[in-house]
């Protein structure tokens, strides 16, 4: 029998390209937080159907931390997930890292490309995948979980901080845990790689289809501790020279009109200033 008294007291939610790799990285080496092995368990939204002692065997190793938490980038998106982690958690505390919706929605059009996937350029993949734009509806998002978690145990980052100072971005992620503070390596404050660099594909191809592959027969672990191995980082997060395309200026507008709305309401509740930060 599975202890499920271990589960998760914190989750990073999302969303996608928003430094959910780095964050998983730095926090997993903190000694009062245990970090499940394999960022990306997609419990509350892939596999919920495994039950709670499936879940909660990706944390049997845990000991005494203070904190035990997974890094999932797809929870913020998807809407089944918040009453289901409040069913299974209670009311953890809950991150999400705000990145301006327009680079994120280009980053993420970025990666399906690297994969072979998607239409050819950015303005027919926003009409031929809603999620997209959708993805980035952060503010209609939030409120979902916000029906379940209480305002303390909400943490909202935006993405321009980490760029700018990853050691306070960090610092105040652990204040907010109340956990003691760790100081940034070099490597660590330079890890955050631009999602729309190019890397060798093959490779990446290959390890995303077989993650997928593990994860489905009870393996996540075996993806983080292969994806977290130098050879393979290497070859997946080393930029290989092409240079990355641009956003067009009709692209960006558009998804700003889409998603305006979303913006003001997201800074009239919670004071974030995005509207002026992401120069809309």
């Amino acid at each position: 029998m599975t202890d499920t008294s271990r589960l998760p007291n914190f989750l990073y939610i999302g969303p996608d390209k928003a430094g959910s790799t780095w964050l998983h990285e730095v926090l997993i080496e903190h000694p009062d937080i245990y970090l499940s092995p394999a960022k990306d368990l997609y419990f509350f939204d892939r596999y919920y159907a495994k039950g709670p002692e499936w879940y909660a065997g990706h944390f049997k190793d845990a000991r005494d931390e203070t904190i035990i938490g997974e890094v999932c980038q797809d929870y913020l998106a998807d809407p089944d997930a918040p009453e289901r982690i409040h069913e299974t958690l209670g009311a953890p505390r809950v991150m999400v890292t705000l990145r301006d919706p327009v680079q994120r929605a280009f980053s993420s059009y970025l990666y399906m490309r690297k994969h072979g996937e998607g239409p050819s350029t950015f303005a027919q993949a926003l009409r031929a995948e809603p999620r997209l734009v959708e993805h980035g509806r952060y503010g209609a998002q939030i409120a979902r979980f916000r029906e379940f978690i209480p305002a303390q145990s909400v943490h909202i980052a935006v993405f321009d901080d980490l760029k700018i100072d990853p050691q306070s971005f960090v610092d105040s992620v652990l204040s907010w845990l109340d956990v003691a503070p760790m100081t940034l390596t070099e490597e660590q404050r330079g890890a955050r790689l631009p999602a729309s660099r190019a890397r060798f594909l093959p490779l990446a191809w290959v390890v995303r289809r077989a993650a997928n592959v593990v994860r489905a027969f009870d393996q996540a672990s075996l993806v983080g501790a292969v994806k977290r191995s130098p050879i393979v980082h290497r070859l997946l997060y080393t930029p290989w020279g092409t240079k990355a395309p641009e956003i067009e200026d009709a692209d960006a507008d558009w998804i700003r009109e889409c998603l305006r709305d979303d913006v003001r309401a997201l800074d009239a509740e919670y004071g974030l200033d995005l509207e002026r930060r992401w120069g809309w």
